[in-house]
């Protein structure tokens, strides 16, 4: 044994002290790659089994992103180059920043998320820096994924008529330019998170920017009893419990509405039972299921239902300035720069 608080350290202790692997893993915890340190990079712990009820969406980007990252030789081979970018859009709480969390660990890459406002500044250039900045570490780190939400706050559409339309514009024309740039690099794709895709400038939208756009709604039946399973997979659920009864009460509830429902079952039982409750009944669930609702409605479906053809035709077409789509925001100034 080592002693810390002797002023000296025998020869001999030194001469038998050796180097293991453990040290050099309990190291890597402390010492963070000097590429890294001025943005957030993140090991993400959710995998595709951690995720439900969004089938569509994930196998989008297995295809779009896990298949060229973890096989590229396929793409070379085929003489096609793989998506630059998703956008991941849909109601609040269905799972977008999971989805991109999982995708990331799937295919082992670097997973950098960082939020628009932590992007965006009132000092003149900042914001265009900080986006140069984002992506530079990102080309260093590659394989690299970067994740922005709400992404429709740092590329609104030029010319929508915002507070300060010069510092979005500029921002947005350094997205743009970032985005075209990558197609000399390899290995990194962007992935933004919106639930206002109509905000979105249109020239971010088109094929070799934004290649593929993701609908994330809420889940099915199946989905919301793989939810719920996933969410109590800890609790210790009563015999009466039947999952697949409340995900047919959970009509458009999302992934967190339903994390929602089962935290309030857990307080239920504590509340019947004191701290010492031991089970989660179905008579707690039903309690829960009358504090709870869901957050999509029948209007937002319907709303994102059309946007699904509107997005795709942003990209192509743009309206007269002054004609505004429902839930859409244009501008022609969108061709000039698309």
């Amino acid at each position: 044994m080592l002693d810390l608080e002797a002023q000296t350290i025998p020869p001999e202790v030194l001469e038998s002290l050796s180097v293991t692997r453990d040290d050099f893993v309990e190291a890597l915890k402390r010492v963070q790659p000097s590429a890294m340190r001025e943005v957030m990079v993140q090991v993400p712990n959710v995998g595709w089994g951690d995720i439900g009820g969004v089938p569509e969406a994930e196998a989008k980007l297995r295809e779009g992103i896990e298949l060229p990252l973890k096989h590229p030789e396929a793409f070379h081979r085929l003489g096609i180059r793989p998506a630059k970018g998703f956008l991941l859009y849909g109601p609040p709480g269905t799972g977008k920043t999971l989805l991109a969390k999982a995708v990331a660990k799937e295919a082992e890459a670097n997973f950098i998320s960082i939020k628009s406002s932590d992007l965006l500044s009132k000092w003149f250039g900042e914001s265009e820096q900080q986006i140069s900045r984002l992506f530079a570490r990102a080309r260093q780190v590659a394989p690299c994924i970067i994740f922005i939400d709400e992404i429709d706050s740092l590329v609104p559409a030029r010319g929508s008529g915002g507070n300060e339309p010069q510092v979005t514009a500029r921002v947005v024309n350094t997205i743009l330019a970032e985005m075209d740039g990558l197609e000399e690099l390899q290995s990194v794709v962007l992935i933004g998170a919106t639930n206002r895709p109509g905000l979105v400038d249109p020239a971010l939208l088109r094929p070799g920017r934004l290649d593929e756009l993701v609908y994330v709604g809420a889940p099915d039946e199946p989905g919301r009893e793989h939810i719920l399973k996933i969410h109590t997979g800890k609790m210790p659920l009563a015999k009466d419990v039947k999952l697949a009864d409340i995900a047919k009460e959970t009509i458009r509830f999302t992934g967190a509405d339903l994390e929602d429902v089962v935290r309030r079952a857990g307080l239920a039982a504590i509340r019947r039972s004191g701290a010492k409750a031991k089970t989660v009944t179905a008579a707690d669930f039903a309690e829960a299921l009358k504090d709870s609702r869901a957050t999509v409605t029948e209007e937002m479906e319907a709303e994102y239902g059309k946007m699904k053809g509107e997005l795709k035709r942003r990209a192509m077409e743009v309206a007269p300035v002054g004609f505004v789509v429902p839930g859409m925001v244009t501008s022609t100034r969108a061709k000039k720069h698309g």
